[in-house]
């Protein structure tokens, strides 16, 4: 595969790249580039992972290596699960099968943070990305673990989590990282610290938020995002056909292409996976149609040509049909999410 092609594959879908210039370079002086994303072991996975895990999947593609993240300590920083870590590293299990079940090869490799912490070249990097930052800069950080600044004024161990982040990526050498838009304070801290210390910058590389659907905090999108905390507000990976239909059915839908959470689904995964929706109506109501660009759909809502009841329903249809196989995936291997659901979760 050429550089263009790994370059339209490792960007298609993202919001962000910072910078393509420095990508482009990667793919051209690297035969085997390596990226990482991490995350916290903290509870369900939700429908926004889809956009994640076809991230990943692209990069997989495109040659890059790809390292799995799991935060068990940044997790326990963070409180979930009462800050058990014998129950974040239950949930880390459930989550490294979901990623495989979305489809990421398994070439993947999952790096628990427990196996980082043990080295001092670890500590080392924290302590000197910590002296390369102001506290304000860290504390403005904190947004990455859905923290306020003042949550540290009561535990100190918060302003911990931006830096030990950012060591995460020095420490295992990657050359991208990959995170939801929400991340970004995380990887400008990164390639700051790593401009000032004289290392290597990170290629910061961004997918696009999954909002919440009851359409709060909407001119934010990273306050506004799907939160596994809200239930009413995310699709998980595990939801029956009936939940998705009954939560996308309440879902907030106004009528704009804009700040519509129902449309950003059928945006952001329907079109990616299946490239359409169908939508069956009844002959009353003009019969079943059919969309095959999101442009031909988007116009026909805006015009009021066709009705948020009917978006609603091709959105769900859609996103059942698109889960079917992670559902029949824990349908047969129960285990890990039965676990998860017998945990208490915190946020």
């Amino acid at each position: 595969m050429d550089v263009e092609s790994k370059l339209s594959l490792a960007t298609r879908n993202a919001v962000e790249v910072i910078t393509v210039e420095e990508l482009r370079k990667l793919f051209e002086t690297k035969g085997k580039p390596t990226a990482y994303i991490g995350y916290e072991p903290s509870g369900f996975v939700h429908t926004g992972q889809v956009i994640t895990a076809a991230k990943i999947v692209d990069l997989q593609n495109a040659g890059v290596e790809v390292t799995i993240f799991l935060a068990d300590w940044h997790a326990f920083i963070n409180d979930k699960f009462g800050a058990n870590l014998d129950n974040i590293r239950v949930c880390g299990e459930y989550l490294k099968e979901c990623f495989l079940a979305l489809g990421v090869k398994d070439t993947a490799k999952f790096v628990w943070a427990s196996d980082l912490i043990d080295h001092a070249s670890y500590w080392e990097k924290f302590l000197r990305i910590s002296k390369a930052s102001s506290l304000m800069r860290i504390k403005r950080a904190m947004t990455i673990m859905g923290r306020t600044e003042d949550e540290a004024e009561m535990d100190a161990s918060k302003v911990m989590y931006p830096p030990m982040q950012a060591a995460d990526i020095f420490e295992l050498g990657v050359d991208i990282a990959l995170a939801g838009m929400d991340q970004r304070r995380a990887h400008m801290l990164a390639r700051d610290a790593a401009e000032k210390l004289g290392w290597n910058k990170p290629i910061a590389l961004h997918t696009p938020l999954l909002v919440s659907l009851l359409g709060s905090g909407r001119m934010d999108p990273v306050e506004a995002k799907m939160s596994k905390s809200t239930p009413n507000s995310a699709l998980f990976l595990h939801d029956t056909p009936d939940e998705i239909s009954k939560k996308i059915k309440n879902a907030f839908c106004p009528a704009t292409v804009e700040e519509n959470p129902v449309m950003d689904i059928v945006k952001l995964i329907v079109f990616p996976k299946l490239g359409k929706v169908e939508i069956d109506r009844p002959a009353k109501y003009g019969g079943s149609i059919e969309f095959d660009s999101l442009e031909a759909l988007s116009q026909a809502y805006s015009s009021g040509k066709l009705h948020p009841q009917d978006l609603k329903k091709g959105a769900a249809e859609s996103l059942v049909a698109i889960l079917e196989p992670i559902r029949k995936h824990f349908e047969a291997h129960p285990q890990n999410l039965a676990k998860v659901k017998a945990l208490s979760v915190t946020r």
